[in-house]
């Protein structure tokens, strides 16, 4: 299959370097000095047993003169798809299939600026990564990989499954992908949000009661969201599962909150965003989750820190 990923960060160097093995990959960045040096020397690719793999996309700026390819996955930050999109329209052939395996909620609707939705693929991921040194990512963890569709029979995506599936990357057809996306995203919209605004680590939303109701809060009011839109989650079963991520990881630093104290702008808008808008088309208020969309936008405008 013939594939370009859009993105050579945390996620795309490890898909786009697993995929690479049994695929024609094109690794899409505007890093120039990354795109040389992996193409100089592979995308290394440390796993959590510590032995590493090298891997060895073809890795790009510019896309220009290329043929058009059978997939197309976005792994940039969301505030980034549109353009990394446009910019590589010309890879988008009539049967070019566009998938998103962003965080957060409603990346499809960007896609489907380009393409029509029987050519949309959504999903979620239980990989996860990081940026180590330039070409290096430290493959934090596996799992499964969950691809489905916004119209007809998810069966036909079974060859972008198998292909993942070959190099490593266990994956299957789902015809229910969205519960699989609010049910990761229950984890980044409440512990995550609240990291990067009280600039903690995950530990202490837990351990400190203040922020643990503020973390209830927010997963009751996303719960209550998507059971409107069907879902049938049990709250408490949710509200379990996001204090396990915080106790089995109680130093850890959310993407989210290494990007606030960075002074980076950040995914919120299709984090906590997804709810609020989620939200106004069930009827269903989301006040704690508004907030947080505020906080976090006034966080990243910030010119000087006390």
């Amino acid at each position: 299959m013939r594939i370009a990923v859009l993105g050579a960060g945390a996620m795309g160097a490890l898909f786009g370097g697993y995929l690479s093995r049994g695929n024609d990959v094109l690794l899409v960045d505007v890093n120039q000095a990354l795109v040389e040096k992996i193409n100089r020397d592979g995308v290394r690719i440390e796993e959590p047993d510590g032995t590493v793999q090298i891997c060895r996309p073809h890795t790009l700026t510019d896309t220009a003169g290329q043929a058009p390819v059978d997939l197309m996955i976005v792994f940039v930050k969301s505030m980034y798809s549109r353009s990394a999109l446009e910019n590589n329209r010309h890879l988008m052939g009539p049967n070019t299939y566009l998938m998103t395996l962003q965080n957060g909620k409603g990346h499809e609707e960007k896609l489907l600026e380009f393409v029509d939705r029987a050519h949309v693929i959504i999903g979620t991921t239980q990989h996860n990564s990081a940026v180590g040194e330039l070409g290096t990512v430290r493959h934090g963890g596996s799992g499964m990989t969950y691809v489905g569709c916004l119209e007809g029979d998810v069966n036909r995506l079974q060859p972008v499954a198998d292909a993942f599936s070959s190099c490593g990357i266990t994956a299957a057809c789902n015809d229910n992908v969205q519960k699989l996306i609010w049910d990761k995203l229950f984890t980044n919209v409440s512990v995550s949000v609240l990291t990067a605004v009280l600039q903690v680590p995950l530990g202490y939303i837990a351990e400190n009661p203040d922020a643990w109701a503020l973390c209830r809060q927010l997963v009751h009011e996303a719960v209550q969201v998507a059971n409107q839109e069907g879902m049938g989650f049990d709250e408490e079963e949710k509200l379990r599962e996001v204090r396990a991520v915080c106790e089995n990881s109680p130093m850890g630093i959310t993407s989210i909150c290494a990007d606030v104290k960075a002074g980076r702008r950040t995914e919120v808008d299709t984090i906590s965003g997804s709810v609020v808008r989620a939200s106004q088309n069930v009827g269903v208020p989301v006040p704690a989750h508004e907030v947080m969309v505020r906080l976090v936008h006034a966080l990243e405008q910030r010119k000087t820190k006390v």
